[in-house]
Protein backbone atom coordinates (compact mmCIF):
# COMPACT_ATOMS: atom_id res chain seq x y z
CA UNK A 1 0.00 0.00 0.00
CA UNK A 2 2.69 2.30 0.63
CA UNK A 3 4.51 1.88 -2.61
CA UNK A 4 1.31 2.73 -4.46
CA UNK A 5 0.29 5.42 -2.24
CA UNK A 6 3.79 7.08 -3.12
CA UNK A 7 3.80 5.96 -7.06
CA UNK A 8 0.24 6.87 -7.60
CA UNK A 9 0.05 10.34 -9.94
CA UNK A 10 3.65 10.18 -10.40
CA UNK A 11 4.47 10.29 -14.83
CA UNK A 12 6.69 8.19 -16.61
CA UNK A 13 9.18 8.98 -19.36
CA UNK A 14 6.19 9.72 -21.54
CA UNK A 15 4.82 11.86 -19.56
CA UNK A 16 2.05 9.68 -18.36
CA UNK A 17 0.87 8.94 -14.96
CA UNK A 18 0.96 6.06 -12.92
CA UNK A 19 -2.78 4.98 -11.70
CA UNK A 20 -3.63 2.50 -9.15
CA UNK A 21 -3.99 -0.25 -11.86
CA UNK A 22 -1.44 0.29 -13.90
CA UNK A 23 0.91 -0.28 -10.96
CA UNK A 24 -0.80 -3.54 -9.70
CA UNK A 25 -0.09 -4.80 -13.07
CA UNK A 26 3.37 -4.11 -13.19
CA UNK A 27 3.63 -5.37 -9.78
CA UNK A 28 1.92 -8.51 -10.60
CA UNK A 29 4.40 -8.69 -13.93
CA UNK A 30 7.43 -8.27 -11.12
CA UNK A 31 5.79 -11.76 -9.41
CA UNK A 32 4.32 -9.54 -6.55
CA UNK A 33 0.74 -10.30 -7.38
CA UNK A 34 -1.65 -7.64 -6.19
CA UNK A 35 -4.96 -6.58 -7.83
CA UNK A 36 -6.58 -3.30 -7.11
CA UNK A 37 -9.43 -4.57 -5.32
CA UNK A 38 -7.02 -5.24 -2.56
CA UNK A 39 -5.70 -2.43 -2.55
CA UNK A 40 -8.71 -0.11 -2.44
CA UNK A 41 -10.17 -3.37 0.44
CA UNK A 42 -6.46 -1.87 2.50
CA UNK A 43 -7.23 1.27 2.00
CA UNK A 44 -10.81 2.04 3.44
CA UNK A 45 -9.89 -0.68 6.12
CA UNK A 46 -10.51 1.26 9.89
CA UNK A 47 -7.61 0.38 12.29
CA UNK A 48 -8.88 -2.30 14.67
CA UNK A 49 -9.27 -1.65 18.36
CA UNK A 50 -5.95 -3.15 18.88
CA UNK A 51 -3.78 -1.27 16.34
CA UNK A 52 -5.63 1.42 17.87
CA UNK A 53 -4.58 1.11 21.37
CA UNK A 54 -1.11 0.67 20.19
CA UNK A 55 -0.96 3.84 18.74
CA UNK A 56 -1.41 5.06 22.14
CA UNK A 57 0.78 3.03 23.90
CA UNK A 58 4.14 3.28 21.59
CA UNK A 59 4.50 6.78 22.50
CA UNK A 60 3.77 6.43 26.20
CA UNK A 61 5.87 3.50 26.29
CA UNK A 62 9.04 5.41 24.18
CA UNK A 63 8.19 8.76 26.92
CA UNK A 64 8.80 5.96 30.01
CA UNK A 65 11.74 4.50 28.33
CA UNK A 66 13.17 7.95 27.24
CA UNK A 67 12.90 9.19 30.97
CA UNK A 68 14.23 6.43 33.14
CA UNK A 69 17.67 7.00 30.69
CA UNK A 70 17.14 4.62 28.15
CA UNK A 71 17.47 1.55 30.51
CA UNK A 72 14.32 0.43 31.59
CA UNK A 73 13.70 -3.11 29.77
CA UNK A 74 9.68 -4.19 29.82
CA UNK A 75 8.93 -5.16 33.11
CA UNK A 76 9.84 -1.81 34.53
CA UNK A 77 8.08 0.54 31.59
CA UNK A 78 4.89 -2.30 32.06
CA UNK A 79 5.17 -1.43 35.73
CA UNK A 80 5.57 2.55 35.11
CA UNK A 81 2.56 2.62 32.82
CA UNK A 82 0.07 0.93 35.12
CA UNK A 83 1.10 2.93 38.24
CA UNK A 84 0.02 6.20 35.96
CA UNK A 85 -2.88 5.38 34.29
CA UNK A 86 -6.54 6.46 35.23
CA UNK A 87 -8.20 4.05 37.69
CA UNK A 88 -11.05 3.92 34.72
CA UNK A 89 -8.88 2.31 32.26
CA UNK A 90 -7.98 -1.36 31.93
CA UNK A 91 -4.61 -2.71 33.06
CA UNK A 92 -1.75 -2.61 30.28
CA UNK A 93 -0.43 -6.08 30.08
CA UNK A 94 3.47 -6.89 30.06
CA UNK A 95 2.91 -8.93 27.22
CA UNK A 96 1.45 -6.05 25.13
CA UNK A 97 4.55 -3.86 26.57
CA UNK A 98 7.02 -6.81 25.28
CA UNK A 99 5.65 -6.78 21.70
CA UNK A 100 5.60 -2.69 21.44
CA UNK A 101 8.90 -2.61 22.89
CA UNK A 102 10.23 -5.23 20.35
CA UNK A 103 8.47 -3.06 17.45
CA UNK A 104 9.99 0.33 18.35
CA UNK A 105 13.03 -1.51 18.73
CA UNK A 106 13.93 -0.58 22.43
CA UNK A 107 15.42 -2.81 25.26
CA UNK A 108 16.61 -2.54 28.92
CA UNK A 109 20.01 -2.73 29.87
CA UNK A 110 21.96 -5.81 30.09
CA UNK A 111 24.01 -6.20 32.97
CA UNK A 112 28.01 -7.18 33.21
CA UNK A 113 30.23 -8.42 35.17
CA UNK A 114 31.32 -6.72 38.61
CA UNK A 115 34.33 -6.83 40.70
CA UNK A 116 33.86 -7.99 44.76
CA UNK A 117 34.74 -5.54 47.36
CA UNK A 118 34.55 -7.26 50.33
CA UNK A 119 37.16 -7.47 52.23
CA UNK A 120 37.32 -9.76 55.03
CA UNK A 121 38.97 -9.48 58.59
CA UNK A 122 39.77 -12.98 60.05
CA UNK A 123 39.98 -11.58 63.27
CA UNK A 124 36.93 -9.76 63.85
CA UNK A 125 33.97 -11.89 65.00
CA UNK A 126 31.16 -12.60 62.71
CA UNK A 127 27.76 -12.94 63.47
CA UNK A 128 25.44 -16.27 62.69
CA UNK A 129 23.48 -16.68 59.36
CA UNK A 130 19.99 -15.40 60.70
CA UNK A 131 18.84 -15.16 57.18
CA UNK A 132 20.03 -18.23 55.43
CA UNK A 133 19.00 -16.76 51.54
CA UNK A 134 15.35 -16.67 52.55
CA UNK A 135 14.96 -13.01 51.35
CA UNK A 136 11.03 -12.55 51.35
CA UNK A 137 9.80 -11.79 54.75
CA UNK A 138 5.94 -11.14 55.32
CA UNK A 139 6.06 -7.52 56.40
CA UNK A 140 8.20 -4.79 56.24
CA UNK A 141 11.46 -3.63 58.64
CA UNK A 142 12.15 -7.61 59.55
CA UNK A 143 14.77 -7.90 56.85
CA UNK A 144 16.88 -5.49 55.69
CA UNK A 145 20.02 -6.32 53.04
CA UNK A 146 23.39 -4.01 52.94
CA UNK A 147 26.22 -3.59 50.77
CA UNK A 148 28.18 -1.42 48.72
CA UNK A 149 30.35 -1.08 45.78
CA UNK A 150 33.06 0.94 43.25
CA UNK A 151 32.79 3.47 40.91
CA UNK A 152 35.52 4.82 38.89
CA UNK A 153 36.29 8.73 38.40
CA UNK A 154 38.23 11.15 37.20
CA UNK A 155 39.12 12.33 40.14
CA UNK A 156 39.75 8.64 41.17
CA UNK A 157 37.32 5.59 42.86
CA UNK A 158 34.05 6.28 45.15
CA UNK A 159 32.46 3.56 46.57
CA UNK A 160 28.17 3.73 47.69
CA UNK A 161 26.51 1.77 50.16
CA UNK A 162 23.42 0.49 50.48
CA UNK A 163 20.68 -0.47 52.86
CA UNK A 164 17.74 -1.87 51.54
CA UNK A 165 14.41 -3.27 52.56
CA UNK A 166 13.98 -7.09 51.67
CA UNK A 167 9.96 -6.91 51.64
CA UNK A 168 9.55 -4.08 49.23
CA UNK A 169 12.92 -3.72 47.77
CA UNK A 170 12.64 -0.07 49.00
CA UNK A 171 16.50 1.51 49.38
CA UNK A 172 15.92 3.24 52.99
CA UNK A 173 19.53 4.17 53.06
CA UNK A 174 22.53 5.06 51.12
CA UNK A 175 25.94 6.92 51.18
CA UNK A 176 28.74 7.80 48.06
CA UNK A 177 32.41 8.06 49.40
CA UNK A 178 35.77 8.60 48.57
CA UNK A 179 37.15 6.01 50.84
CA UNK A 180 36.31 2.45 51.70
CA UNK A 181 36.47 2.98 55.31
CA UNK A 182 33.10 1.63 58.11
CA UNK A 183 31.83 5.21 58.11
CA UNK A 184 30.68 4.65 54.49
CA UNK A 185 28.45 1.52 55.46
CA UNK A 186 27.76 3.44 58.88
CA UNK A 187 26.22 6.74 57.08
CA UNK A 188 23.98 4.41 55.17
CA UNK A 189 22.27 2.26 58.21
CA UNK A 190 22.11 5.58 60.15
CA UNK A 191 20.20 7.02 57.19
CA UNK A 192 18.19 4.06 57.09
CA UNK A 193 17.46 3.83 60.65
CA UNK A 194 16.59 8.00 60.36
CA UNK A 195 13.76 6.75 57.95
CA UNK A 196 11.83 4.42 59.73
CA UNK A 197 12.34 6.28 62.79
CA UNK A 198 10.41 9.39 60.94
CA UNK A 199 7.44 7.61 59.77
CA UNK A 200 7.30 6.01 63.43
CA UNK A 201 8.06 2.64 62.91
CA UNK A 202 9.46 0.28 65.23
CA UNK A 203 12.98 -1.47 64.68
CA UNK A 204 12.97 -4.08 67.69
CA UNK A 205 13.48 -7.71 65.78
CA UNK A 206 14.46 -6.31 62.70
CA UNK A 207 17.48 -8.48 61.27
CA UNK A 208 20.33 -6.01 59.17
CA UNK A 209 22.13 -8.82 56.45
CA UNK A 210 25.38 -7.92 54.90
CA UNK A 211 28.98 -10.00 54.00
CA UNK A 212 31.70 -10.68 55.43
CA UNK A 213 33.20 -7.11 54.51
CA UNK A 214 35.49 -5.42 57.41
CA UNK A 215 33.18 -1.74 57.11
CA UNK A 216 30.31 -4.38 58.59
CA UNK A 217 32.17 -5.65 61.07
CA UNK A 218 34.10 -2.74 62.90
CA UNK A 219 32.54 -2.14 65.90
CA UNK A 220 31.22 1.25 65.09
CA UNK A 221 28.90 -0.37 63.05
CA UNK A 222 28.37 -3.39 65.51
CA UNK A 223 27.41 -0.53 68.59
CA UNK A 224 25.07 1.67 66.28
CA UNK A 225 23.08 -1.10 65.52
CA UNK A 226 22.93 -2.90 68.74
CA UNK A 227 21.61 0.49 69.81
CA UNK A 228 18.41 0.25 67.57
CA UNK A 229 18.01 -2.68 68.68
CA UNK A 230 18.32 -4.31 65.06
CA UNK A 231 20.18 -8.09 65.07
CA UNK A 232 23.17 -8.35 62.72
CA UNK A 233 23.49 -11.08 59.90
CA UNK A 234 25.87 -12.79 58.15
CA UNK A 235 25.95 -14.94 54.39
CA UNK A 236 28.47 -17.18 53.41
CA UNK A 237 32.04 -16.72 52.82
CA UNK A 238 32.90 -16.37 49.30
CA UNK A 239 28.79 -16.52 48.08
CA UNK A 240 27.01 -13.64 46.38
CA UNK A 241 24.44 -15.75 46.62
CA UNK A 242 24.03 -14.85 50.69
CA UNK A 243 23.58 -11.63 49.57
CA UNK A 244 21.97 -12.06 46.86
CA UNK A 245 19.17 -9.00 47.26
CA UNK A 246 21.94 -6.78 47.84
CA UNK A 247 24.01 -7.50 44.64
CA UNK A 248 21.28 -7.39 42.62
CA UNK A 249 20.17 -3.72 43.93
CA UNK A 250 23.79 -2.76 43.44
CA UNK A 251 24.00 -4.96 39.64
CA UNK A 252 21.15 -2.48 38.74
CA UNK A 253 22.64 1.09 40.33
CA UNK A 254 25.95 -0.22 37.96
CA UNK A 255 23.78 -0.93 34.79
CA UNK A 256 21.17 1.64 35.03
CA UNK A 257 23.19 4.23 36.39
CA UNK A 258 27.03 4.49 36.64
CA UNK A 259 27.57 2.72 33.01
CA UNK A 260 25.32 4.45 30.62
CA UNK A 261 26.50 7.87 31.97
CA UNK A 262 30.12 7.70 32.49
CA UNK A 263 32.16 9.38 32.67
CA UNK A 264 32.15 10.87 35.83
CA UNK A 265 33.95 13.66 36.55
CA UNK A 266 34.38 13.27 40.71
CA UNK A 267 32.44 12.57 43.84
CA UNK A 268 29.92 15.21 44.04
CA UNK A 269 28.56 14.33 40.18
CA UNK A 270 28.10 11.04 41.07
CA UNK A 271 26.25 11.63 44.60
CA UNK A 272 23.79 14.17 42.93
CA UNK A 273 23.03 11.37 39.87
CA UNK A 274 22.89 8.35 42.36
CA UNK A 275 20.12 10.87 44.82
CA UNK A 276 18.05 11.08 41.53
CA UNK A 277 18.38 7.23 40.76
CA UNK A 278 17.42 6.32 44.48
CA UNK A 279 14.18 8.58 44.23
Amino acid sequence: MRYIDEHVGVRDGDGLRWGVESICAQLTELGCKIAPATYYEHRSRKPTAREQRDGELKPKIAAVHAANYGVYGARKVWLTLNRARPVDTPPIARCTVERLMSELGLAGAVRGKVKRTTISDPRAPKPHDLVERNFAPLAPDRLWEADFTYCSTWSGWCYTAFVIDAYARRILGWSVATTMTSQLVLDGVEQAIWTRHREGKDLAGLTAHHDHGSQYLSVAYSERLDDAGIKPSTGAVGSSYGNALAESVIGLYKTELVKPRRPWKGFEDLEVATAEWVD
